[in-house]
């Protein structure tokens, strides 16, 4: 089924993304539900959700250089026909632990590599304008035939790296309509977003599961430039098939109507 799509360079991806802290164990709310993750999110689970975004059309997932995650690609494309674009996030502390990242990450098959938030964030002199070691990096990625990008929390890093003409893709940046992890006010993050040509991957849209997905896709979507994407992680089958038909209407696929969540309380709000 076809899914709304854009392009980074040569590449088309959906305008929505498998996000992979759900099956990884980063739940960015506490401990214990990490670990609950870890010991739910088998193989299996994975493939069975990404599964049903795949057959949906949506052909694009972001995680750090995980075999997992390259196990899952491989039996989810041999299941649906369908062999997602991976955005790898590779981290490092310094840039001589990142380039071996980068090799690994091309080992892994990945489409684009977006060294991680830890690592661009850290090596960004926003007085300087310029990011340490960048041109080493994306010289790098691109021998390695993937396509450069940077994963940050700072919207300084996406009107840094436009100023200076660096070899950069794509952004991966947090946007949501609590703010949660952003390090300034959203109609900032908006603005930044906007005022870019290239093209943008939101993440956190949920808020990691605080915000109800109609309300984070819709203050995302409708902000946003048509050529960015949004990533999301999804815990289950059933909730991985309700963001795809929230997101769907807010593109303008569907007029299907929202299912909404029901208790005695709502009885006589109920025509």
């Amino acid at each position: 089924m076809p899914f709304p799509m854009t392009r980074i360079e040569d590449q088309e991806i959906s305008r929505l993304m498998i996000g992979t802290n759900w099956f990884l164990g980063y739940s960015h709310y506490s401990g214990a539900k990490d670990r609950w993750i870890k010991q739910h999110m088998t193989l299996d689970r994975i493939v069975e959700v990404m599964g049903v975004f795949c057959r949906e059309g949506i052909n694009a997932i972001m995680s750090s250089p995980d075999p997992r995650i390259r196990e899952a690609i491989d039996r989810v494309k041999a299941e649906t026909g369908v062999e997602c674009k991976w955005a790898c996030t590779p981290s490092a502390e310094g840039l001589d632990d990142l380039l071996p990242e980068i090799e690994r990450c091309a080992e892994l098959g990945a489409t684009f590599c977006m060294p991680h938030q830890h690592w661009t964030d850290g090596y960004m002199i926003v007085n300087q304008q310029r990011i340490l070691g960048l041109e080493q990096v994306t010289e790098r990625i691109r021998e390695l035939g993937m396509i450069p990008g940077l994963s940050t929390h700072r919207p300084e890093t996406v009107v840094l790296c436009d100023k200076a003409g660096y070899d950069v893709a794509t952004y991966i940046q947090l946007y949501n309509p609590l703010g949660f992890l952003c390090q300034v006010e959203t109609d900032w993050i908006e603005r930044i977003i906007n005022e870019t040509k290239k093209p943008i991957m939101c993440i956190k849209p949920l808020a990691a599961g605080r915000v109800l997905p109609s309300v984070g896709f819709g203050y995302v979507y409708h902000s946003i430039k048509p050529i960015d994407t949004v990533c999301v992680g999804t815990l289950n089958p059933q909730e991985a098939a309700e963001d795809i038909a929230i997101v769907r209407r807010l593109l303008g696929e569907s007029a299907e109507e929202q299912e909404l969540t029901y208790s005695r309380s709502k009885a006589a709000l109920v025509r």
